[in-house]
């Protein structure tokens, strides 16, 4: 397998169902580059077509899971890439916590879904959440700088910020969109995947 074919299947991996323009959109390759390889995948059974979306085959996973090390070698020995992918980590740590006062609230000791009807609660939690992407997004730039398609993510991760701090609140973490935490979610995904990392919750 070639880099390119590789990417294309990482790409589809991150997405987990998606067509072809929103693959090359994450991955920043052009789309009838990502559609050729896809549909020639369809038919090696590489990945499967539901509708008018891909998902992944389990002969697809296992043919991207054994071409990482090769593809990715020179990133896990590169020592910058390697020290900012840590500093990524230790804001995650802190994302996650955000997430989870964004999503839920104690109101006397009690646990309860936050119902989004405290403006002034969401507007603090937006607040410290664009606290968090300026230092996030110093790494996000490191990063881009020695892998450039990192680009799409920052630029993706500043634009949800900018429409949750407008009001739009459905852009810090509704899943059906590329909300800021559905946006951090597969940016950490790639990031262990390249580097051969398992997810730790």
């Amino acid at each position: 397998m070639k880099r390119a074919q590789h990417l294309v299947l990482h790409g589809l991996a991150i997405k987990k169902y998606a067509n072809a323009a929103v693959i090359a959109d994450i991955i920043d390759v052009p789309e009838r580059d990502v559609s050729s390889f896809l549909e020639s995948a369809v038919k090696d059974n590489i990945v499967a077509m539901v509708q008018d979306k891909y998902a992944i085959s389990a002969v697809g996973k296992l043919l991207l899971l054994n071409e990482y090390s090769r593809f990715y070698s020179d990133l896990r020995s590169n020592d910058q890439f390697v020290s900012a992918y840590e500093k990524f980590e230790t804001i995650n740590v802190e994302l996650k916590a955000l997430i989870t006062a964004w999503q839920v609230r104690d109101v006397g000791g009690k646990t309860i879904t936050n119902d989004h009807a405290d403006r002034d609660y969401d507007d603090k939690i937006i607040d410290r959440l664009g606290n968090l992407h300026e230092r996030a997004d110093r790494i996000l730039a490191a990063l881009a700088g020695l892998l450039p398609r990192m680009r799409v993510y920052r630029e993706k991760l500043q634009i949800a910020l900018e429409r949750a701090e407008d009001g739009a609140i459905e852009w810090v973490s509704d899943a059906k969109i590329e909300s800021y935490h559905t946006l951090w979610f597969e940016l950490h995904e790639d990031l262990l995947c390249m580097l051969g990392h398992a997810r730790q919750e």
